[in-house]
Formats: structure tokens, sequence, C-alpha cells
């Protein structure tokens, strides 16, 4: 029989969601650190089962509530098997020596007062070349971080700086698919997207050099020399470190460059990290094999341990042990339940039309330019939180709000550069969401932890609405131009949801 579903109320919308924060809450004072270890995948999953029981007293039936589920679930499986390859990645790459030789002449090269200034620079050269953060943080944001424990600086610092730069090149990168996707949901072209964008994001990043800058040359470092040193002989111990390793990275980026897809192109850096370990690490294969015999046996064992498992150089020195250490593919499992607790959460609140209420709301609070902005920038934090997925959060509420934006006269490109200022880079900034998950796991360092000093991801949003609050360069149609939308159709698809 055919139910005639309810509307939900503003407080049924969020019923489910204050119940995440509470359950969220409670295991940071019972678990701490661990959290992501199982507590906050229940805490989406009991969260879940209450939006789902609104959902029932809404009469959505389960085969509705069940394909929203999988559908939910289904846009985040690229991401997970991009994770997967992260970890396979990070494994071939650290018994190759690449990530040691990353750290080895990075350490020789830098001075520790800018240091995370350049971690900034370079984070957002490579990610604006490649037009992936995530591909960024996974390769030599892992070189980054390692310079930076060496050298004594707090790893959510590092963190902090690594990320501000990765997704500064990500949004301002024509091949990044977030740059593409919000001018497609605006309606607006791809270049007139990243030009306006500049109005937002170089003050953002400018900010944030500034702050990185200022705290390199306050920060009590201590005398590192000796640190610095152990670190530096143990990889040469270890490791076979010549320039040759360079190439594979060099053509992991060149790959991204010429638009191969993420997933083989990261299968492609995990192969060529494999056979670099097999021609420069022999010592290495042996040690990691745990065997004895023909070489190509023993290099087939280590470097798929390297790619599923954990593999742990050992070294005279402890603490170096940890910066040489990969937890390949299973090492991502915890990261990839949490996303999919997370995916099955979206996915009920939005059978029942919850986060379609709350939206609904905000946008009713757009009085102004710079309410409408602002208004757009919660909704696009709201969904980053709620749906967990940064695609998400641009796609929704572009779609929302392009008719409003054009109804008051306002062109695309001002919609399309909000929606990247508060969906694409708050993403990784949500512990549970599929960026801040993976950002945090490659890393190995907690979402919390790196979250403060995300200087850029966290002054973006809120530079987009100063800028449009104080009007400065907001392009408007025209007399004629706006006369020509508002005789349009009403019922314009672009608008619809």
């Amino acid at each position: 029989m055919n139910r005639q579903v309810i509307q939900p109320t503003l407080f049924q919308s969020f019923i489910p969601i204050i119940c995440l924060i509470g359950l969220l809450v409670i295991n940071v004072i019972y678990f701490g650190d661990a959290t992501l270890s199982g507590a906050n995948q229940i805490a989406l999953l009991l969260a879940a089962a209450v939006a789902g029981i609104i959902a029932f007293r809404l009469k959505h039936s389960w085969i509705t509530i069940q394909s929203r589920i999988v559908k939910s679930i289904g846009s985040a499986m690229p991401s997970i098997l991009i994770l997967l390859l992260i970890g396979s990645l990070a494994g071939t790459w650290m018994l190759s020596g690449v990530v040691p030789a990353l750290i080895y002449y990075g350490l020789k090269v830098i001075h520790p007062s800018i240091f995370l200034f350049a971690a900034v620079v370079a984070s957002g050269i490579v990610s604006l070349a490649t037009g992936s953060s995530w591909s960024t943080i996974a390769t030599i944001g892992i070189a980054l971080l390692g310079i930076g424990q060496t050298l004594g600086i707090h790893t959510g610092l590092v963190a902090g700086a690594i990320i501000s730069g990765a997704y500064f090149g990500d949004k301002m990168s024509p091949l990044s698919d977030t740059t593409n996707l919000a001018p497609a949901m605006a309606g607006t072209d791809l270049f007139t997207h990243i030009r306006y964008m500049m109005i937002t994001t170089v003050p953002s990043i400018s900010l944030a050099l500034v702050i990185f800058l200022i705290i390199g040359f306050t920060y009590k470092f201590g005398d590192n020399t000796t640190n610095v040193t152990n670190v530096l002989n143990q990889i040469q111990q270890n490791f076979n470190i010549n320039p040759f390793l360079f190439i594979v990275p060099a053509l992991l980026i060149f790959v991204i460059i010429k638009k191969v897809p993420p997933l083989p192109a990261i299968l492609f850096g995990t192969l060529l990290g494999g056979l670099f370990a097999i021609i420069f690490q022999p010592d290495l294969i042996r040690a990691i094999a745990g065997l004895t015999g023909n070489y190509a046996k023993l290099s087939y064992i280590a470097v798929m341990k390297s790619m599923f498992t954990t593999i742990n150089i050992q070294t005279a020195d402890p603490v170096v042990n940890e910066l040489l250490t990969t937890r390949g593919m299973a090492g991502m499992l915890d990261t990839i339940w949490l996303i999919l607790a997370a995916m099955v959460f979206g996915g009920v609140m939005d059978s029942a039309g919850l986060l379609l209420r709350i939206s609904e709301s905000i946008i009713k609070l757009a009085r102004n330019t710079g309410s409408l902005v602002a208004s757009t920038v919660i909704t696009s934090i709201f969904f980053n939180i709620t749906a967990s997925d940064q695609y998400i959060a641009i796609v929704v509420p572009g779609r929302m709000y392009a008719k409003t934006y054009r109804e008051k006269g306002y062109k695309p490109e001002l919609l399309s550069r909000t929606l990247e200022d508060g969906g694409t880079v708050t993403s990784v900034l949500i512990p549970w969401n599929t960026c801040g998950a993976t950002q945090s796991r490659v890393l190995g360092v907690p979402t919390f932890t790196y979250l403060p000093f995300c200087f850029f991801n966290i002054i973006s949003p809120f530079m987009s609405v100063i800028i449009a609050s104080i009007n400065y360069k907001i392009r408007r149609f025209s007399k004629e131009e706006k006369e020509k939308i508002q005789a349009e159709n009403s019922t314009d698809q672009t608008g619809d949801f």
C-alpha cells in the first residue's frame, strides 16, 4: 500500500544530530584518541538508528531508507578504493626508500624556523600541479610530517601546515574534481570560477603563511641537532639513499598532470615504488621478507607485505622505528569502517528529508549579500558534518541556492566560490567526513589534533563571508541581464531540488 509521508519538523530533524554530538562527546571523554577504533563508528550507527525511528514515524518505508543508504555508500566507494590504494602506496614508498629519501634531503636543506612555511608552499605546489590534496598528503605530506617530527615540532602543527597547503592547491587547481564540480553546480565556467576564487583564497592563504612564519620564528625548538643527526644516520644505515628515488614521485605527478584518473594513477605509483624497492633496497627486501632463498620470491613477499600489512623498519632508535612504520591497506580499515558508518547516517537522514528540512530553514535567514553567502557556507559545512562527503556538500547546496542567487541578481561565480570556501576546505576538519577520516589516518594524526592549526581551512569560510559583507567585487547581473533572467521559466531545472 502507498503511504502518505509526513514532512519532518525542524525539531525532529535535529534530534539525530543532537544524539550524534552527545555520543561523540562521550566517546572523547571515555576513549580519548582511540575513538576512531570503533567508538565513533558505533555512535554514527546509533544516531542513524534514531534517524531511522523518526523516518518510520514519518511513514517512510524500509525499502526507501535502505535504497538511500546504499546510494550514500555507493557515492563513497571511489574514496574508499583510493584510501586502500593510498595505504599500499605508503607501504611501497617506504620500502623503496622514497619517503626516507624525502625526509633525508629535507632535513639537510630546510631550516627549522621556515619549515612550516615551506611545508605549506611545497604541499600547495604539488597539489596545484596534481589537483589532488589526497595524493599530495599521502606522498610528500608523509615525508614532511617525518621531517617536522624529527625537528621536534608538534605533529598537529605540522599536519595543519601540510593540509593548509594541500587544500589551497586542490581548491585552485583546474585539475581538481571539486574545482570543476563547483562551477558546474552554480552555472559558470571553470576559469571564471578560479579567477573569482582568488579574491577570497589569496588573502586566506596569505594570512595562513604569515601565521606559520610567525610560529616558525617564535617556536622553541630546543637543541634538535642530536635528533636530526641520529635520524640521518639511521636512514643512511638502513636505506640506499640516492637522487634516483625521486623519479617515483616525479612520474606520479606527471601521470596525474596528464589527467590519468586517481585510482590507476595511485596504483601506478604503488607498483613503481615496489619496483624501485626491488632495485635499490635488496637488504631491506630480505629483512622484510624474513626468509632466505631466491631473490624474486623474497621481493614478491616483501612488496606484497608492504602493500597490505604493517612493515616496521627496525633501526637502533625506537623513535626512528615509529617514523619508518607503515600499515598498508590493513591500516586503513578502521577509516573505511568510519566512512561506511557515516554514509549510513547520511543516507537515513536524507531518506526522511531531515537534511533538506534543516537546510531550507537556513536559506530563509538570507537577507543580503553577506547573509546569503553566510547561509551557503553554513549549509555546506552542515552537509560536510551530516552527509560526511565533500561532494554532497558542494552538489546539494549548489542545487539549492542556484535559483536564489540568480533571482537576487548575483552572478553564478559568487555561488561557486562560496561552495568551495564552505564545502571543499572544511571537509578535512570533520573526523567522520571522508576527507577528515582519510587525512587523519594517512598522517597518523587525530583530526582534532591538527584542526586548530589548519589556518587556511579555518580562515577561508570566514573570509568568504567578510568579503561578501563588505560587498567587495561582488558580481551582479546588469539590469538587462536581470530582466532576462526574471523572464525565464520559473521551473528552471538548475534551481530545482
